[in-house]
């Protein structure tokens, strides 16, 4: 009569393992501010830091760069230490992401929300 209450439990525990990743999802969220990159370019003539969510905090140029006659250069040195920031900082973010998600059992590559 009561045969079909077994799947409750299953279902509890199903709850309280996306409870625990949302969790621990919100935790590396927060985590992802916390964390910096560097992006350079020029060999190190433009810095960029990120946190791993993407956000620029600084930007550093050596003035040896700065000639009226480069503009140009400097400003693809500039594009280029961020774009250098952003893809560490997505590198960065991915690698928590799985780091977090490893133990909860989900697909190996399962692509979330952020």
């Amino acid at each position: 009569m009561l045969k079909g209450l077994g799947g409750l439990g299953d279902m509890a525990k199903a709850i309280k393992q996306a409870q625990e990743m949302q969790t621990k999802l919100a935790e590396m969220q927060s985590n992802l501010e916390k964390i910096t990159v560097n992006g350079e370019s020029g060999g190190g003539l433009v810095t960029v830091t990120a946190t791993a969510k993407g956000n620029l905090t600084s930007l550093s140029i050596d003035p040896s760069i700065f000639n009226p006659s480069e503009k140009e250069v400097v400003e693809d040195l500039i594009l280029a230490a961020v774009k250098d920031a952003q893809m560490k900082a997505s590198t960065k973010s991915q690698l928590e992401m799985e780091r977090i998600t490893q133990g909860l059992g989900l697909p190996a590559g399962m692509k979330l929300p952020f």
